[in-house]
């Protein structure tokens, strides 16, 4: 269960600062993040709250005792909601016997060590008293939060300033869930971290505790690589920091690897200046990190030789997580986009495949995804990017042990969740504030969808939350200026099809100048580079349109449709379902109609005969190519990339043969790509 980040809807603030605003279902004061805040990002901190909740119920009763959190089990490490969570790991510990084996993520320290933290997005009341407004909470050292006497104050600006949701380093947030894998216990059957000098064969627990310390469990890293035995001449900026991996044996014969990949690379000489670790990964591991994946490689070849089935996990992936099309997606979109920056080199996989570990799950991207390398030498890694309960869609994965060479997979959605809907007053609540003082509206000024509010389920939720931030956020982070504002105009799937079979002169500068381009629109034209072309040229492209609109509804009726069939979405679902396939994968097959996904194919299939290119200034397309060019250019590859991600290896059920490096999807449900 990756990505929990767990936020407390109902933290006690002990310091008596920060109350909350009261809920009616609960009877309990909610101190939530806004509605906004969750859909402009890629998790939610409210809801999931109830859904890990869920999940943890729904584990209970399939007889699970096993579970790993592969980072992000906090958002931040706020002492408020690092306390929370460990109430509730520490109740179902003592009423159902589970055992928890948490791995830290880049959530989970932000930062090796502490440091001032805060948000500005919690939900308060305005100062007329209003419920639903932004309400700034932060830590001493942090905005307006200086200079001031006691527990906690609240700033002229009407900043709450307390401790309470200061970023906890590594210290803090270990001892926060000291109980729950980072460190050893009576009833394991064995421990150890990459810093241990024991054996196997002359374990103690005394010994193991005694090794577990904070000052037994530290490296030395540089900003050029690493420290220590693998420094070089002229390295700087060196730090000693904690690790906190592990190996526990929680029943005999299963070593479970909780790895902690997280690279916090230096960027001065002071007690805190280094990098996030977000971006860095197993790329950085290692280069940063060596000597962790060393003791892995340790570990790997003592378990097996030991009889031992050894599963990794930690918070970042060691493959590519977009079924082979990410160098398609770097092409299309150009680098960075899409988390690309996240992405394990192939080297990097080979490199960790050539440890022996054959299975590790991982989480940071909330994708869900699975993905097999096999090599010439023998050695195979098959990676389970498991996905978050926080995003979409929300699910967890059961690794069941069938035998010695078959590990059985199962992906176990949360759609249904009790009280899912329990905050949504308060939604109403900020929707009207926010409708009322529209400039207060925090990130890019645009407002969520008050339809939102209409979820059945939690997965109805979670798909609504997707459409979002799709349309608030993601489009603008990651898809070109004319292809976002192409899909953002009035254009329905029909109209795609069409556009895959235009051939005309008419140029793009000769289309807008007639004022005759109703399927464009004006932000569309104002992507586009000015250079010439001038004069009408209605009755041209009106006849090339019409000579396109007959070659499509060919298409169509070859396939067994009619064109008028593709008028049932826009391009605008066609963005948000390339975004659902890329984040989960055959699991967002439920929500794309199977007719919709074989028009997909259709359309993708009407673009595999065109050669269209473009001319550009820069980056910038020109306003001289010809109209259907720049459909046909761009989205060509972005149909191509839609059916790969659509067509990757099984995650919903599957068994992994590691004698042979292969899965069996276990699958019935036809496949509609």
């Amino acid at each position: 269960m990756p990505d929990i980040h767990f936020h407390d809807v109902y933290a006690n603030f002990q310091d008596g600062s920060f109350k909350g605003i009261p809920n009616k279902k609960s009877g309990r004061n909610a101190t939530i993040r806004l509605m906004q805040a969750q859909m402009t990002s890629t998790r939610l901190f409210n809801e999931n709250y109830f859904a890990f909740i869920a999940a943890l119920d729904d584990a209970v009763a399939r007889g699970v005792k096993l579970i790993a959190l592969p980072g992000d089990f906090s958002d931040d490490g706020q002492p408020v909601h690092m306390r929370g969570l460990k109430k509730v790991l520490d109740e179902y510990a003592a009423k159902y016997g589970l055992q928890f084996f948490a791995a830290p993520g880049n959530h989970d320290p932000n930062r090796p060590f502490e440091r001032a933290g805060g948000k500005d997005d919690y939900m308060g009341f305005a100062d007329s008293g209003r419920a639903g407004a932004p309400q700034a909470i932060y830590s001493r050292g942090a905005k307006d939060c200086n200079n001031y006497s006691g527990d906690w104050t609240r700033s002229a600006s009407g900043i709450y300033c307390t401790e309470e949701v200061k970023e906890l380093g590594y210290k803090g947030i270990v001892e926060a869930l000291d109980q729950h894998g980072f460190m050893p216990k009576a009833n394991y059957k064995y421990f150890e971290t990459p810093y241990s000098t024991y054996k196997y064969a002359n374990y103690t627990l005394d010994q193991a505790k005694a090794q577990a310390v904070w000052n037994k469990r530290e490296y030395e890293i540089c900003a050029q690589g690493a420290g220590g035995t693998y420094k070089k001449d002229g390295y700087t900026q060196c730090h000693a920091v904690p690790d906190t991996s592990y190996l526990v044996e929680p029943v005999d014969g299963v070593w479970l690897v909780g790895i902690d990949a997280n690279v916090y690379v230096p960027t001065g000489d002071g007690a805190n200046d280094f990098n996030g670790s977000g971006d860095a990964g197993y790329n950085k591991m290692l280069t940063h990190k060596p000597h962790v994946i060393a003791w892995l490689k340790d570990v790997v070849a003592r378990g097996k030789a030991q009889g031992k089935q050894v599963i990794a996990f930690s918070h970042f992936p060691m493959s590519e997580f977009f079924n082979g099309a990410s160098d398609d997606i770097v092409a299309l979109l150009g680098a960075g986009k899409m988390q690309m920056v996240r992405r394990p080199a192939e080297d990097t996989t080979k490199a960790l495949a050539d440890t022996g570990l054959q299975v590790h799950v991982g989480g940071h991207m909330h994708f869900n995804d699975t993905a097999i390398r096999k090599y010439d030498d023998g050695h195979g890694l098959v990676n389970i990017q498991a996905p978050s309960m926080a995003a979409y869609v929300p699910a967890y994965k059961i690794l069941t042990l069938k035998d010695s060479e078959h590990i059985d997979v199962q992906t176990v959605r949360m759609d249904n969740v009790p009280r899912f809907d329990e905050l949504f007053e308060h939604y109403q609540d900020e929707h009207s504030y926010f409708t009322d003082f529209p400039g207060k509206i925090p990130s890019n000024g645009e407002l969520w969808s008050k339809s939102i509010l209409d979820a059945k389920t939690y997965g109805d939720f979670s798909t609504r939350y997707m459409s979002e931030l799709v349309r608030l956020r993601l489009l603008k982070d990651d898809w070109r200026c004319e292809m976002r504002e192409l899909v953002k105009s009035p254009l329905y799937g029909a109209d795609l099809l069409v556009l895959s079979q235009l051939k005309t002169q008419v140029t793009l500068k000769q289309l807008a100048n007639t004022g005759n381009h109703g399927l464009f629109s004006n932000a569309f034209f104002s992507c586009l580079s000015d250079a010439g072309g001038d004069g009408s040229a209605s009755a041209q492209y009106a006849k090339d349109y019409a000579a396109a609109e007959t070659k499509a509804r060919a298409l169509a009726n070859a396939a067994g449709l009619r064109l008028e069939d593709f008028n049932q979405w826009k391009a605008l679902d066609l963005a948000g379902d390339f975004v659902r396939l890329a984040n989960a994968g055959d699991l967002a097959f439920t929500d794309i109609p199977v007719e919709r996904a074989k028009q997909y194919k259709v359309i993708a299939e009407a673009l595999e005969g065109t050669n269209a290119t473009l001319k550009f200034n820069g980056d910038q397309v020109r306003n001289d190519n010809e109209v259907g060019a720049l459909f046909q250019a761009r989205f060509k590859p972005l149909m191509a990339i839609l059916l790969k991600l659509a067509r990757g290896a099984p995650t919903q059920h599957f068994v992994i043969d590691l004698k042979n490096n292969t899965l069996t999807d276990m699958t019935t449900a036809p496949q509609p790509f």
